[in-house]
């Protein structure tokens, strides 16, 4: 094909049949491995028409395929992709993998669970040149296969991370994590101190919060909008997404700040950070939920909140402790240690990781 992109190369019908490695897997992304040059436009417009057939039957987009199905694929017109921009991404090396293996909490053949640490991307994105996502292309065996991320943290979250080392077990996670098999329990030091110690908290949540607009009313014209941050929404909203969190106050040091243990139910983005800053106590170092301690906000009415100057102003946020069905039998249980920020905010004011943690009781819906 030719370098300009210009060129198509046309294909004949074929029957491929799914290997283990792809079970589970949506059938547009098993085309995207298999045919990387196909476009999705394409793609769309095949499947549409009843050309690609599972088993001798019509699918969709979304379907999910299953080790031994027999996919019908029609002639394909593929197309040479332009050249891509040169980006400057970190390869991955030896160090990476030591590294990565000191992180590691638990391993055995199907899987590992790391303690990712504070400032650390798991994915790439813009001007991020080293992340985990890429760290584990040092892994791949001499078939090219990886280890593949099954969940994700906000970079400057820390804490239990899974990563399958398979695609099959990939999938089996994924799907664990959608019928919300998993508990997941985070721990977090906030601003003040919650009333009540205990609660749930239940929003709809949508993306485009304006710089400012703290709890979702409309921001002002001349305010930016960041596209990324999330912001609380009215039911029926378009893209609003429900989401649901139980925390409870574990120990606190009143008025200034508070432990609280978070376990979310449902899985959106910043979905913590927002649903701290919703109730008015966000999370220590939060630099795009986090109120402003030299504004005039008018919910920072008590100058005892003010964060003491010995805590650093890194988010005090972690995923202590993740506990799933493993996919081959049993019961996974990891939990991770505090990062070090969060170490020196603990030993500061005498709070005891070995305390009664209540959210242990907390329901599961």
């Amino acid at each position: 094909m030719s370098a300009q992109g210009t060129n198509t190369q046309g294909t004949s019908v074929q029957t491929l049949t799914v290997s283990a490695d792809e079970d589970g897997m949506r059938l547009d992304r098993w085309f995207r491995r298999r045919f990387p040059a196909l476009s999705l436009a394409h793609l769309n417009r095949i499947v549409r028409k009843g050309e690609v057939r599972v088993d001798g039957k019509r699918a969709e987009t979304s379907t999910r395929i299953a080790e031994g199905n027999a996919i019908r694929v029609p002639p394909l017109k593929l197309e040479a992709p332009a050249a891509p921009a040169v980006k400057k991404v970190r390869p991955a090396s030896p160090d990476d993998v030591r590294m990565l293996k000191e992180l590691v909490l638990f391993e055995d053949k199907y899987l590992m669970a790391i303690n990712k640490p504070y400032g650390l991307a798991v994915q790439g994105g813009s001007g991020t040149t080293r992340h985990i996502d890429g760290m584990l292309m040092a892994m791949a065996n001499e078939k090219g296969e990886r280890p593949v991320l099954v969940h994700r943290l906000d970079r400057d979250t820390s804490g239990v991370l899974l990563i399958a080392k398979s695609r099959k077990i990939a999938s089996d996670l994924g799907e664990i994590f959608r019928s919300r098999q998993t508990r997941k329990i985070y721990w977090a030091v906030v601003e003040g101190v919650p009333k009540p110690f205990q609660g749930r908290i239940s929003l709809f949540l949508a993306k485009g919060a304006g710089m400012g607009d703290k709890r979702g009313e409309r921001a002002p014209t001349s305010s930016r909008v960041d596209p990324e941050k999330m912001r609380v929404a009215k039911h029926g909203e378009e893209d609003a997404q429900h989401s649901v969190t139980f925390y409870a106050t574990v120990d606190k040091v009143a008025p200034r700040l508070a432990w609280l243990s978070m376990k979310p139910i449902t899985g959106r983005t910043h979905q913590l950070r927002a649903h701290a800053e919703a109730i008015g106590h966000p999370i220590i170092g939060d630099p795009k939920y986090g109120l402003d301690l030299k504004s005039n906000d008018p919910r920072r009415t008590d100058p005892m909140r003010a964060v003491p100057a010995e805590i650093e102003r890194k988010l005090h946020l972690m995923a202590r402790r993740l506990v799933l069905p493993h996919p081959r039998g049993g019961t996974l249980d990891v939990t991770a240690p505090l990062p070090p920020h969060m170490q020196k905010t603990f030993d500061l004011f005498g709070f005891d990781v070995k305390q009664y943690d209540p959210i242990e009781d907390a329901p599961q819906e």
